[in-house]
């Protein structure tokens, strides 16, 4: 069933030309990590009321969520370098208005015109997945070429380290010299990260590349029909977003909303406990235990080689995260909140990385930027419904009452991973046979 290399993470370590692109995505993953927080910190640190800091927050939300997958949407259209100076000079002009408005304490307004801007981003996540799947795929690094499985493992384990550290980086900063001083240290690393990721001209994929490696299925006569019908199709609807061509990245979108909302959800109730509890420190404790075992499953998973389906793979780990988080269902202490943590946070990366390898292999490679994008957009539209649901029932039914329904909303996790099994299936096997038609026409 599967067999574990200790050794893989060698042949990701190797791939030296990979250094400055995944550094630069590694300091730009900061920003992005402290935007929400940090935007609160600074705001509320800076008088302004709690309320107005989670609408400029939300709004932050809501403008990835809208403008992300189309900047990525540019980025496979035009190439990395063209694009992300634009893209980040964009968002970052937004992060000078908010930091400029707190600053002179005028009113709220240029407040929620700089989190639109802010929004404008380019995805590090997508990026640096793609720069590594272009790498693999297109054939430049020959028999040295790790696998995708371990490359997206590695990279989990980069999120993760960017998520557990952000954060608190952000706020330590904002609390012990000045409110804005987290967001301009974000600003700073998210500069010099863009600069350095579009030096690296030589790992940026050509716009139009494709794929040069063989299929790792082969499938049938009819599947392959239907590939043939999608990739003259492909051409004629070249400028449509990815999420309207292919129906396995809108099944993992509502996969990743699901997991937004009931992580967004169990974080603001972690709070809500603590400060019942009157030991606030427990917040932090627990999700930074979480985040570290989300870390060391990460780098476990990517050792173990499964000899199951793809489209298995996701129904299972799907049930598994739905399952693991679900367990919040019998949080009523502190002790049981950290036992419920490591469980939900030992299936939430094997998850990431599996759903990320059915989404490259199931969209044209010139298309994974937005694709992977989309997949962070249905996360955010996740973050932007858990908290504000979990908010609400605490305050009318109490903490322990929020746990529930995000038992519930992990539930939904599984049940969705179990009814789209079929639809995984049949279209990723399509999508493969597309790639097989790309193949032909590049080398024809």
């Amino acid at each position: 069933m599967a067999s574990v290399n200790p050794g893989v993470y060698k042949q990701v370590l190797s791939v030296r030309q990979a250094y400055p692109f995944d550094i630069a995505c590694l300091l730009m993953r900061f920003y992005t990590g402290m935007l929400n927080i940090g935007v609160v910190t600074m705001i509320t640190l800076s008088g302004y009321s709690f309320f107005t800091a989670g609408l400029v927050s939300s709004t932050i939300a809501l403008s990835t969520f809208l403008v992300g997958p189309r900047v990525s949407k540019r980025i496979d259209e035009r190439g990395q370098c063209a694009v992300v100076p634009q893209a980040a000079a964009m968002s970052l002009v937004g992060q000078a208005v908010l930091i400029g408005t707190v600053l002179a304490q005028a009113s709220i307004w240029p407040l929620f015109l700089g989190a639109v801007l802010v929004g404008f981003y380019p995805s590090p996540h997508a990026m640096a997945r793609t720069r590594w799947t272009y790498l693999i795929r297109s054939g430049k690094l020959g028999d040295r070429a790790p696998e995708l499985r371990t490359m997206f493992s590695y990279e989990s384990v980069l999120d993760d380290m960017a998520f557990i550290f952000s954060p608190s980086i952000s706020i330590a900063l904002a609390a012990s010299i000045h409110p804005v001083a987290g967001m301009v240290a974000g600003g700073v690393a998210f500069a010099t990260g863009a600069v350095i990721l579009c030096a690296a001209r030589s790992t940026a994929p050509e716009v139009g590349w494709v794929d040069g490696a063989a299929p790792e299925e082969e499938v049938g006569a009819s599947a392959e029909l239907e590939a043939a019908q999608l990739a003259g199709a492909e051409e004629r609807r070249g400028h449509m977003s990815v999420i309207r061509m292919s129906v396995v990245v809108q099944v993992l979108f509502i996969i990743y909303m699901f997991m937004g909302a009931f992580l967004g959800l169990i974080d603001t109730a972690t709070v809500s406990l603590a400060e019942d509890l009157g030991n606030p420190d427990i917040a932090s404790f627990v999700l930074i235990i979480q985040g570290i075992m989300s870390m060391v499953m990460g780098f476990s998973f990517g050792m173990v080689r499964l000899r199951a389906p793809l489209p298995k793979q996701l129904a299972v780990a799907a049930v598994a995260c739905g399952l693991g988080f679900g367990t919040m269902f019998f949080i009523d202490s502190a002790l049981s909140l950290a036992i419920v943590g490591l469980i939900g946070a030992a299936t939430y990366a094997p998850l990431l990385i599996v759903a990320n390898t059915v989404c490259e292999r199931a969209v044209p490679q010139r298309r994974l930027t937005e694709a992977i994008t989309w997949l962070n957009a249905g996360f955010t539209c996740g973050c932007a419904v858990g908290p504000s649901l979990g908010g609400a029932v605490i305050d009318s039914l109490g903490t322990l009452a929020s746990f529930k329904v995000g038992s519930v909303l992990a539930l939904g996790l599984a049940v969705t991973g179990l009814l789209t099994y079929r639809v995984v299936k049949k279209h990723l096997a399509v999508a493969g046979c597309t790639v097989v038609e790309e193949r032909k026409l590049g080398q024809s």
